[in-house]
């Protein structure tokens, strides 16, 4: 016996959007070497000196790889939050903005969304606590684009509304480091819809 449940409130649709880079897009994924030195302070295993830098493996432990080690891409969830955050200013409530739509990953196992584009190694001086400075190897994107799938409660937002957030989203709220809405003076990851 088949069954057929209708509901009222929602009715789920998809759309997709094509985003293309304004400005550069400057990644730094949380590397394994990082996530290993942190578990061996917190276990207090003997550091032993401070190994030498190498800019090289930094540069590539802090990209996000597809599974087929080659195309790169960015978390899903980050774009989701961007718009979020863009939601705000178009008098949204984020509480129930976020649970309205939903960025669907390239690859569930990774949860990223392919960035197209070649990066670059760049070199930043950067403070972290108590002023101290360090070098940052990371990579940036400066020509970039990605094809973000949306799924949405149809009854809940529009289409027109999700091209709204992710135009906005793109101006004003941005990815990655050195965005709009995380530094005063981030001028990185923005985008426009293409």
């Amino acid at each position: 016996m088949k069954t057929i449940v209708t509901y009222s409130q929602f009715e789920i649709a998809e759309a997709i959007f094509k985003i293309e880079g304004t400005s550069p897009l400057i990644i730094h994924k949380f590397s394994t070497k990082a996530q290993t030195q942190i578990e061996e302070k917190q276990a207090k295993k003997s550091k032993g000196g401070r190994p030498l830098r190498n800019p090289q493996e930094d540069y590539e432990g802090a990209l996000y790889f597809l599974n087929d080690g080659v195309r790169y891409g960015f978390p899903a969830g980050a774009f989701k939050a961007a718009m979020v955050r863009a939601g705000e200013q178009l008098e949204w409530k984020m509480t129930q903005l976020k649970v309205r739509f939903f960025v669907v990953p390239d690859e569930k196992e990774t949860n990223l969304v392919e960035i197209i584009g070649e990066p670059r190694m760049r070199t930043d001086m950067v403070r972290i606590g108590m002023g101290t400075a360090d070098v940052r190897y990371r990579p940036e994107f400066t020509n970039w684009q990605a094809v973000l799938k949306i799924q949405y409660n149809s009854k809940g937002i529009s289409t027109e509304q999700l091209a709204e957030l992710i135009a906005l989203a793109g101006f004003s709220v941005g990815i990655g480091e050195w965005r709009p809405g995380k530094a005063a003076t981030g001028s990185f990851g923005t985008w426009k819809l293409n």
